[in-house]
């Protein structure tokens, strides 16, 4: 476990979980400043093997950091993470900071305007660290589709941290922020997160507000919490959830009482499904077998398990890389050079037509043009129906077995991802086969339910982390932390630690 007798030491700081600096700076044994430095320092000493940020505000966070110390000491009431520094994922607009969205397309960007998430953070005194790599517009696996370069996992530098949200899973993973803010499209929380050893949620949809956050695909798109304990997960999901009536599809009802689950978790009496889908062949042997111990460990809490069939999700794959892509060409059209971001050919010898398309060549990447070029033809007159028409109604058998499965079980439990992290490059030629890493988190997006990945464990054929997911109802966020604190507990007792603490030393 942390050290909770940890003081000003830098090193020591860095250890804390969340909640530990949260109640040092409340406490007064900590300044939000001290904090605040410690972290920039390991940033500083690390980020350049690693390559988790891709800017880095400074004078920023210290001046956050100075506000919280100055409203503590004026004895105003602060919120349950003030002082504590986040990572945020370069999708979120942030006034004045660049926000990229991993884009050559929109290098140098300054938003005149905070998403609401970003807001929600600073009304809460949380410090922004800066913004984090990821896959260009969310579009990967891996973080490899950034326009700025990889960033590499803090297991093995050589390996992806996932994606497409690897640079705030690598932040927390080491050690220069103990909170991070991703999003999940078909699973881009929850990927970085097993293979990296860390907690990510993904929140009902709707259950945090999209405004702000630059669209990939409208209808699967949701921002949620990455930390390093479920607890710490789950003080950030409260802070940035909630309706928002500048997001046409936030859900309008109370946040889920996350923190409360997380506190008192528990699984006596429960039911778990195991989805009979999520195992078989392209499923490394050691994930499965820390998943089976994971199983093992819920029963021995007093759960019920038993296997759950969903035969559509087997269809899930193939739907989402059609109504993904459709609904990202879509999106990327307001791209145009026109308003804002880069422009090429504007040199009075080329139509309005000509920059668009030259600045579209150049700012876009390989994936993201294949993904437009996908969803533009399933759109198409004459395909729409037989592609993008018929992906929507596997969408729909998909949340009918959910339907069918939650009425036997509360939770549903598999394996995050089929392998732990693989090397660099290694897929970078096989679309297909980076794909493949999203197989077990797709579904939970199609059908807008809420979903959790944690640390089970490390695989024994190459000692990398291994992701145990748990999916709930949608709007039962809370039976994700309920569970996820009973298995993390139980797993600390076992190994003696936080998984996140054995990672090697950068």
């Amino acid at each position: 476990m942390t050290d909770s007798t940890a003081t000003t030491d830098g090193t020591a700081v860095i250890r804390l979980t969340a909640a530990e600096t949260a109640a040092k700076i409340a406490s007064g044994e900590l300044t939000a400043v001290e904090v605040t430095e410690a972290h920039l320092a390991r940033i500083e000493a690390v980020d350049e093997k690693v390559h988790a940020f891709l800017h880095v505000d400074r004078e920023g966070a210290l001046a956050q950091a100075r506000a919280v110390d100055a409203k503590r000491a004026a004895g105003e009431k602060l919120g349950p993470l003030a002082g504590v520094p986040l990572a945020l994922k370069d999708i979120f607009t942030t006034e004045g900071v660049p926000t990229t969205v991993g884009s050559k397309i929109l290098e140098g960007w300054l938003p005149p305007y905070d998403a609401t998430v970003t807001k929600r953070l600073k009304d809460a005194g949380v410090v922004i660290l800066g913004k984090t790599n990821m896959d260009e517009f969310a579009m990967g696996s891996s973080t490899e589709n950034s326009a700025y370069g990889p960033t590499g996992n803090p297991w093995d530098l050589t390996r992806i941290p996932g994606g497409s949200g690897g640079g705030s899973s690598a932040a927390i993973a080491s050690f220069q922020a103990p909170l991070a803010i991703g999003t999940d499209t078909g699973g881009s929380i929850r990927q970085p997160a097993a293979v990296t050893g860390t907690v990510g949620v993904k929140p009902t949809y709707g259950g945090v507000s999209r405004y702000g956050m630059v669209a990939f695909s409208s209808s699967l798109d949701q921002g949620g919490p990455c930390a390093r304990t479920v607890l710490d997960a789950a003080l950030l999901h409260e802070v940035m959830a909630g309706h928002d009536p500048l997001d046409s599809t936030s859900v309008d009802a109370p946040v889920p009482p996350v923190v409360e689950a997380a506190r008192n978790g528990s699984v006596t009496g429960m039911r778990i499904g195991i989805v009979k889908q999520f195992r078989g062949d392209g499923y490394q042997a050691g994930v499965l077998q820390r998943f089976d111990e994971a199983v093992e460990v819920l029963r021995g809490l007093g759960a019920e398990v038993v296997e759950v069939d969903c035969p559509s999700f087997d269809l899930a794959l193939s739907a989402y890389y059609l109504i993904a892509p459709s609904e990202c060409s879509s999106n990327l059209a307001r791209f145009d050079a026109m308003r804002y971001g880069l422009r090429v050919g504007d040199d009075g010898t080329h139509s309005a037509e000509d920059v668009t398309a030259l600045s579209r060549e150049a700012g876009f990447g390989d994936e993201v043009k294949r993904r437009i070029m996908l969803g533009t033809y399933a759109l198409s007159s004459g395909y729409y129906d037989a592609y993008y028409g018929s992906a929507q109604k596997v969408r729909t058998l998909i949340t009918r077995d959910f339907e069918a499965a939650f009425g036997q079980v509360d939770v549903l439990i598999s394996p995050t991802t089929p392998t732990t992290a693989f090397p660099i490059g290694e897929r970078a030629d096989d679309p297909m086969a980076m794909y493949l890493a999203d197989l077990c988190t797709i579904p939970a997006n199609l059908a807008g339910n809420a979903a959790m990945s944690l640390p089970c464990g490390l695989a024994p054929e190459d000692g990398l982390p291994v992701g145990l997911q748990i999916i709930a109802p949608a709007m039962k966020d809370d039976r994700l932390y309920q569970v996820g604190a009973a298995v993390e507990a139980a797993f600390v007792e076992k190994w003696g630690h936080q998984l996140i603490e054995e990672a090697p030393s950068l």
